[in-house]
């Protein structure tokens, strides 16, 4: 019985199709490491949307231009802290993927913003508060929407801007500063 790569050389007629069969095949070994390593490790993620303006898409409402980022997925659900930008599955739409910044951690207490019903509220165990960078509370649907969002939905890190070329570089969230009406827990 012949190795497979017998019979492709022996059925190929020329020098080309027996060279492309082989690029073809090495190929499509490396299509499931490089999906695995999107899915579970980091991927590069571009950023739609006013949400987190001005820390990233700054020229939203000047251009098409979108920022594009680093997105670690490994480990992405320990050791949050206040401050780092986070993705997450939203909680009305588990399909949909959303970026923001984590304001409080579980035990804390937050000032809210509208639309949320209540003027204050703590941070249940097992979830954090995110919100959009926006100074504009109608640019970000966030946990002032939708409340305290589980810390199993967050996907992924934003660790490193690529692009801009002027803000590229590793997202420093540990320099941001806390907003204003949060107790730590």
């Amino acid at each position: 019985m012949a190795s497979l790569w017998a019979r492709i050389g022996a059925s190929s007629r020329t020098p080309f199709t027996r060279q492309f069969g082989t690029y073809l095949l090495g190929l499509a070994t490396w299509v499931p490491v490089v999906v695995w390593f999107n899915t579970n490790v980091a991927e590069i993620t571009l950023i739609n949307g006013p949400s987190m303006y001005p820390f990233l898409n700054s020229h939203y409402n000047e251009s098409t231009r979108r920022d594009l980022v680093l997105n670690w997925k490994l480990y992405a659900q320990e050791s949050l802290a206040r401050g780092m930008i986070v993705t997450f599955r939203t909680p009305h739409d588990p399909n949909k993927i959303s970026v923001k910044r984590v304001i409080g951690l579980e035990g804390d207490i937050v000032h809210t913003r509208r639309p949320y019903p209540n003027g204050y509220i703590r941070v249940p165990p097992g979830h954090i508060w995110v919100e959009g960078d926006a100074a504009d509370e109608r640019l970000s649907i966030d946990s002032n929407t939708y409340g305290p969002i589980s810390a199993r939905l967050v996907t992924g890190r934003i660790t490193h801007i690529l692009s801009p070329w002027n803000k590229a570089g590793r997202v420093r969230w540990w320099e941001h500063v806390d907003r204003v009406g949060i107790v730590r827990g």
